[in-house]
């Protein structure tokens, strides 16, 4: 795992600076290669081959290839048997990839098992190729203007560089909207995220015009798998071993995420049933001191330390001790985005802890909520065949009395979330889900200018044209969760995963993610995911096999943080000084009359707004770090 960058349009590269902007993503070694107005940059922690054979960039044996990789591809030795003609000098998986493709090409994509993104450059064509890995694990920028072309691990890397920094207004109510950004939209107009499952590929003297091109496709079509239910148990139980199996891949130690939730249980689990003797660490964190009426969420600690000692493993607990009003803009810095969420700060505080005790790479559950529906939007769908036969003016009726149900209780809030949809139609309602709050809200905390440049624009339309790669897929749940694994998985979850670990130096694996257990997931029957109320389904019949009922059958919590708390009470000052009049009439953004009418309704519990105004706070932070900082 490491940090990558490309740069077509220099002669002139300051490499001590671009490559301290991704050190720490790359700790152990540094290098670049530089022809002509090219540059590739690597930063590396090394995971395979611990030796300077691994370092990077990394040449064919005669040459004419080079290659700057980020990330681990798990099938590698697989894939080595059939590069038998090759001469190779390490063990690692940066070789194998720069190989496999010089044998296949492109094609070589369609072999990977694996979470990546990397370039390889033809000395002798001149021609650069850069992919990014099936479902965005690994993060890859693009910046391309008239006379550069960019990519990067993190849009930090292009600070240093003469870069065109206007703001892409619809990407700022995206934030808004959701608290992330989906799809290729940043802050900046000119930086778009390589979108998964994509790469480019072009002669380095002829960049303006690339565009990215995809190589895996979905294979949500309507058709499910026909077997028994314990067949299924069966083949999901296979999968999930290989998966796990293949992620311990490594030399140097592993350890595990525990939350106490099902999903990172059940993988430490299946760990200490491949490996029986091995007593692997294992991080949770303890959030008791952050617990507050006001949120929604639990102390996991008391599941974490049960699995724990079930499993027989160590258990490392971090205090979820935070100053947020310290940590924050350390936090967006570290996000790349304003993404609006405390989530990353506790990830960021176990994968410290796990550096420290020596650990490079740790495991966790993530994408398990997204595959076989674990989100109470997903529970909320089982509401619309309700709502369908409700006539619409009774809708409207409801609407208007939920809302006056006091927002302090987290069961009212949502309920009133539910409800906030429930007279428009039900793709609209589907949609709604995603969002904080109504788009005529959303529009009127902008600057009258940024208003007119918005015309109109409406987020939600990128979950339409999702739902035209999958024409042939009728269920609501399979929709919503393909929007889950194009949206919020990966621009939300792996976004803030990827770059927590990284700011330290660790690898957060994903196994859930594995290639043929996403397609698995994708061809089960939807009652096999959801059946009734019961979420994950299948998934916890897998479960039954390995770990005690009271874990697996359990309230579902989120990796909690009390931002209600912090928005009302200790980010106060921080709110005064930040949106100012004067601050905010600065900027240029947001509407200072209609942010503060948000903040008092918020403050006065009419309104459920927190977590849209740190949306607010992570945009101002953003553009004070990314645009005004010289």
């Amino acid at each position: 795992m490491c940090g990558v960058v490309g740069i077509i349009g220099l002669r002139e590269v300051d490499c001590t600076s671009i490559l301290t902007s991704i050190a720490h993503r790359g700790p152990d070694s540094k290098g670049f290669f530089q022809e002509g107005e090219l540059f590739l940059g690597h930063t590396r922690l090394s995971i395979q081959d611990l030796s300077d054979n691994g370092n990077q960039p990394m040449f064919s044996k005669d040459g004419r290839f080079v290659i700057v990789f980020n990330g681990e591809i798990y099938n590698h030795l697989e894939i080595r048997q059939s590069l038998g003609e090759f001469d190779f000098k390490s063990s690692g998986d940066t070789e194998t990839v720069l190989y496999a493709y010089i044998k296949y090409g492109i094609e070589c994509l369609s072999m990977f098992n694996g979470i990546f993104s990397f370039s390889v450059f033809d000395l002798h064509t001149k021609e650069l190729f850069i992919a990014r890995d099936h479902f965005g694990v690994k993060p890859l920028y693009l910046y391309q203007d008239e006379h550069l072309f960019l990519f990067s691990s993190e849009i930090k890397t292009f600070l240093s560089l003469p870069i065109q920094k206007d703001l892409d207004k619809e990407a700022l109510m995206n934030y808004l909207s959701y608290l992330w950004s989906p799809g290729e939209k940043t802050p900046f107009k000119l930086v778009k995220k390589l979108l998964p499952g994509h790469y480019l590929k072009f002669n380095i003297s002829d960049f303006r015009q690339v565009k990215p091109i995809s190589f895996y496709q979905s294979n949500l079509d309507g058709e499910y798998l026909q077997d028994t239910e314990e067949d299924l148990i069966n083949q999901l139980d296979q999968l999930l071993i290989q998966a796990v199996e293949r992620q311990m891949l490594s030399d140097v130690p592993v350890g595990f995420f525990l939350s106490g939730g099902l999903d990172s249980t059940l993988l430490v689990a299946i760990a200490k049933k491949i490996y029986s003797l091995k007593k692997f660490p294992c991080f949770t964190i303890d959030i008791e001191s952050q617990e507050s009426e006001l949120e929604d969420f639990a102390d996991d600690l008391i599941y974490a330390k049960k699995a724990a000692d079930f499993l027989k493993v160590d258990l490392h607990i971090v205090k979820a001790t935070i100053d947020i009003v310290d940590s924050f803009d350390r936090m967006i810095w570290h996000l790349d985005e304003p993404q609006a969420d405390a989530a990353p700060i506790n990830v960021l505080n176990i994968a410290k802890l796990a550096r420290e005790k020596g650990i490079k790479v740790l495991i966790g559950g993530t994408g398990g909520d997204d595959l076989f529906s674990g989100y109470r939007r997903h529970q909320a769908l089982l509401l619309e065949s309700i709502l369908g036969k409700i006539p619409y003016g009774i809708r409207q009726l409801l609407k208007q009395i939920i809302g006056i149900l006091p927002i302090k209780s987290a069961l009212f809030r949502r309920i009133r979330k539910i409800s906030e949809n429930m007279d428009l139609s039900p793709a609209a309602r589907m949609k709604g889900y995603f969002k904080w709050l109504s788009s005529e809200r959303i529009y009127s905390l902008f600057s009258k200018s940024i208003q007119q440049e918005l015309n109109g624009y409406d987020p939600s339309l990128y979950f339409d044209e999702l739902l035209l790669q999958i024409p042939q897929e009728k269920s609501v749940l399979n929709q919503m969760l393909y929007w889950e694994l194009k949206t919020f998985l990966v621009d939300h979850n792996l976004n803030y995963t990827d770059k927590m670990g990284m700011a330290v130096g660790v690898e957060i694996r994903v196994p859930f993610l594995d290639v043929l257990l996403v397609e698995f997931a994708q061809k089960l029957p939807p009652e096999m995911k959801m059946k009734g109320k019961e979420t994950k389904y299948l998934l916890k019949k897998v479960a039954e096999r390995y770990l005690p009922k009271e874990i697996i059958y359990r309230p579902k919590t989120g990796f909690g943080a009390p931002v209600r708390k912090w928005i009302t009470e200790d980010m106060s000052d921080m709110l005064e000084q930040r949106l100012s009049k004067s601050n905010l009439e600065k900027q240029g953004i947001f509407d200072y009359d209609a942010v503060w009418k948000l903040i008092n309704e918020n403050k006065e519990n009419k309104i459920d707004a927190s977590y849209s105004i740190w949306a607010i706070l992570a945009v101002d932070s953003w553009i004070n770090q990314f645009c005004l900082k010289k």
